[in-house]
C-alpha cells in the first residue's frame, strides 16, 4: 500500500476482544495490516482480561452479554464506558476513527457520540427488522449522520442499514490473508470422503443441527463419510443428539490454529456452511474458498452473493437437511464437478485478500480526511452527551 503519510487511526471494536467472532477477526487483521503498512493504530475494545491483549488494543472494560442477531453479543455501554471512550479519544490525537457496528448500543456508538471529526463506520450485521433499532432510532440517526463515510461488508449488510436507518453505504467485503489459505498443506487424517465444519457449533444459527439431520441419508450413499467439526464449545450435548450408530463418523477437533485451519480447508472433500441466518458475509467461506475446498452452503442471501449464486460453490435450501444431503451426495459422486467448483472457488477467494481490501478501505479513509481537522471531543452540550455524562460527575 503506497501512502503519502502515516496516519494515526483509532478503531473501535464493539464486541469483547477475547470472544471469537468474525467482527473481532476482521478488526484484528485490518489493524495488523495497517500497522505493517506504517500507520499508528489503536483499537479500543471491551475485554474480560488484559493478559492476552495485543499491544495495540486498549481495554475499555468488562463486557456484558445480551441476545443479538441470533447469538449472544458481549458488549459494553453506559456512562462509565462513555467516560473511558472520551479519555481514549482525548489522548489518541487521531487523524480518523473507524467505528465498527456503530448502530448498536456499544462503545462504537458511544465513540460516535463523543467525537467530532473524520469518522468511518463499518456495518457488519445482516438482520431482519429489529424492534430495538427502531426504538432507539431517534438517538441513532443524529449519530450516524456524523459519519464521514459508511461501509457495509456485503449487500445484505447494506440492505439492513438502509432498511433500519434509511441511509446507504459503499460495499467493501471482509478481508482474508488469502495466501495463508492458498498455501495450506493437505493432511491425510482429514482426507477421503470427508466433510468439514468450523464455527461456534453451540449456536443454533450456525446450522450444525441441519448437517446432523442430513447425515443419515448421506451415510447411506457414502458409507465411509466422516465429519470433522472444529471450533470453540463443549460438544457433549451435540454428541448426545447424534444417532449412536453414526457417532463414530464425527470427530470434534476443538479450536484449531490458523495454520491448521488452512490445512483443514486444503484437506476435506467438502466444506459445509449450513448457517440458518444472521450472517452478513461469511469470512469462513472466503477462507474455505481460498484454501481450495469445495464449498456447500445454505442459500441465505449473504452466502448466495459470496458464492456467485452457485458459480463458486454449491447452494442448498436453507434449513432443509434433505436438500443438503442431496447436494453433498451429488458432489461426493462427481469428482470432476467437485474439482471444478473448488478451482472456481479458489480464484474467488483471492479477491478477498487483504492487499486488495485494505486498499479499498484506505481509499475511504483518504476521502474522509480531506480538508478535515483531527478527531476531537464533541461538545458536551449535545443531548446524548449530557444524558450519558450526567452520572460521571
Amino acid at each position: 500500500m503506497m501512502l503519502a503519510r502515516s496516519l494515526k487511526i483509532g478503531i473501535v471494536c464493539p464486541y469483547s476482544w477475547d470472544t471469537p467472532g468474525g467482527v473481532q477477526n476482521h478488526i484484528r487483521d485490518l489493524a495488523e495490516f495497517l500497522i505493517a503498512a506504517g500507520h499508528q493504530v489503536s483499537v479500543l475494545a471491551p475485554a474480560i482480561d488484559d493478559a492476552d491483549l495485543p499491544d495495540y488494543v486498549v481495554n475499555a472494560g468488562k463486557p456484558i452479554s445480551i441476545p443479538y442477531n441470533g447469538a449472544v453479543a458481549r458488549i459494553l455501554f453506559g456512562p462509565v464506558a462513555f467516560s473511558r471512550v472520551r479519555q481514549w479519544i482525548s489522548q489518541g490525537d487521531f487523524d480518523l476513527l473507524h467505528l465498527h457496528e456503530p448502530a448498536i448500543p456499544s462503545i462504537s456508538l458511544l465513540a460516535c457520540w463523543a467525537a467530532d471529526g473524520p469518522m468511518v463506520g463499518t456495518f457488519h450485521a445482516a438482520a431482519k427488522r429489529q424492534k430495538i433499532i427502531f426504538a432507539i432510532g431517534p438517538i441513532l440517526e443524529p449519530a450516524i449522520e456524523k459519519l464521514s463515510a459508511r461501509i457495509a461488508v456485503s449487500e445484505a449488510a447494506r440492505l439492513t442499514l438502509t432498511d433500519h436507518l434509511d441511509t446507504d453505504a459503499i460495499v467493501i467485503p471482509n478481508g482474508i490473508y488469502a495466501s495463508r489459505y492458498h498455501d495450506g498443506v493437505a493432511q491425510e487424517k482429514w482426507q477421503g470422503n470427508t466433510l468439514g465444519f468450523i464455527g461456534r457449533f453451540e449456536e443454533p444459527r450456525k446450522g450444525l443441527s441441519v448437517l446432523l439431520e442430513a447425515l443419515p441419508v448421506i451415510a447411506r450413499f457414502a458409507p465411509d463419510v466422516k465429519v470433522f467439526v472444529a471450533g470453540p464449545g463443549d460438544p457433549t450435548e451435540v454428541e448426545k443428539s447424534i444417532d449412536p450408530q453414526l457417532r463414530h463418523r464425527f470427530e470434534f477437533l476443538g479450536k484449531i490454529s490458523e495454520q491448521d485451519k488452512a490445512n483443514f480447508m486444503s484437506s476435506v472433500s467438502i466444506y459445509v456452511a449450513p448457517n440458518t441466518g444472521g450472517e452478513s458475509f461469511g469470512i469462513i467461506l472466503a477462507e474455505a474458498l481460498a484454501g481450495g475446498a469445495c464449498v456447500v452452503a445454505s442459500d441465505i442471501p449473504a452466502f448466495d452473493d459470496l458464492l456467485g449464486h452457485g458459480e463458486f460453490g454449491a447452494l442448498f435450501k436453507s434449513e432443509d437437511p434433505t436438500d443438503l444431503a442431496k447436494v453433498i451426495i451429488d458432489l461426493l459422486r462427481d469428482d470432476k464437478k467437485r474439482f471444478e467448483l473448488a478451482q472456481a472457488g479458489r480464484s474467488r477467494g483471492q479477491s478477498f485478500d487483504w492487499e486488495l481490501i485494505a486498499q479499498q478501505i484506505f481509499s475511504v479513509y483518504e476521502m474522509s480526511i480531506v480538508g478535515s481537522e483531527k478527531v476531537k471531543l464533541a461538545s458536551d452540550t449535545r443531548s446524548w452527551n449530557r444524558f450519558l455524562s450526567k452520572d460521571d460527575k
